[in-house]
């Protein structure tokens, strides 16, 4: 039996993975934006071993959350799944980085840095990621400004670079494609249930195909992908920026 921490898990693909996940008998910590959607998901899902609480949009509530978690116990799992789709740059933070940005990328970087290193890192990306700006650019300066596609781009880049620095550890990313949770919308045309079957496989498997690492799959394959997340410079660049943006130091692997 695992212990999986699944971050915006109160609906959509996070609340059916974890689902999924307590019915194959794991321990499994579900994370909500606030106290009322908290409550309203342990009506929804029974035999979480709890959830937790925190606006990943704050910089200061992502890090307590990290401390809170850290105070659960170590995680052999986290499915790095919350995300925003249709946010204007314009939409800032309490921190004043376009929310998008703060939820999407600062967060799971966050969360990767200062929790106890579990054994497996799960990140959802998205084949939008193609679209994404490799270059970085959005994420330098004193006005950040992100694109989904590049939000998801730096999902895939964080978790090439954690595969390449933490040896031991199994980091991947996920495009579970374009499916009708409310983010995706009803009309979405991608299968629901393959939509968070990787995610699971990922968090918890003993299939030799899932205990990989620095790959990216789709529907449990390994799926074609933007090759400019693998360059080594590309991954410094954006794990320095990050540490500008949130002032939090991506730790090595004796950390």
């Amino acid at each position: 039996m695992a212990r999986i921490f699944i971050t915006g898990s109160a609906d959509g693909l996070g609340k059916l993975a974890a689902g999924a996940l307590i019915n194959q008998g794991h321990q499994v910590v579900l994370h909500a934006r606030n106290q009322k959607r908290a409550q309203h998901i342990l009506t929804q899902i029974q035999g979480a071993e709890t959830v937790v609480t925190a606006d990943l949009s704050s910089i200061a509530e992502t890090k307590n959350l990290a401390l809170e978690l850290n105070a659960i116990g170590r995680f052999d799992a986290v499915i790095h799944n919350a995300g925003l789709y249709q946010v204007s740059n314009l939409d800032l933070s309490v921190d004043g980085l376009p929310v998008l940005l703060a939820v999407n990328t600062i967060a799971p970087y966050l969360l990767t840095s200062l929790m106890d290193k579990p054994g497996r890192l799960i990140y959802l990306s998205s084949g939008m990621h193609l679209q994404g700006d490799p270059t970085l650019r959005g994420l330098a300066g004193t006005k950040p400004r992100v694109s989904y596609s590049d939000s998801k781009l730096h999902d895939l880049i964080l978790a090439k670079a954690v595969a390449r620095k933490w040896s031991g550890i199994h980091a991947n990313a996920v495009d579970p494609g374009w499916v009708p949770t409310k983010m995706g919308g009803a009309g979405a045309p991608d299968d629901l249930e393959k939509g968070y079957q990787t995610q699971v496989w990922l968090a918890a498997s003993q299939d030799v195909k899932a205990r990989v690492t620095g790959r990216y799959f789709h529907h449990q394959r390994s799926a074609n992908y933007l090759s400019k997340a693998d360059d080594i410079s590309t991954q410094e660049q954006f794990l320095t920026l990050c540490e500008q943006i949130s002032g939090v130091h991506f730790p090595s692997q004796s950390h």
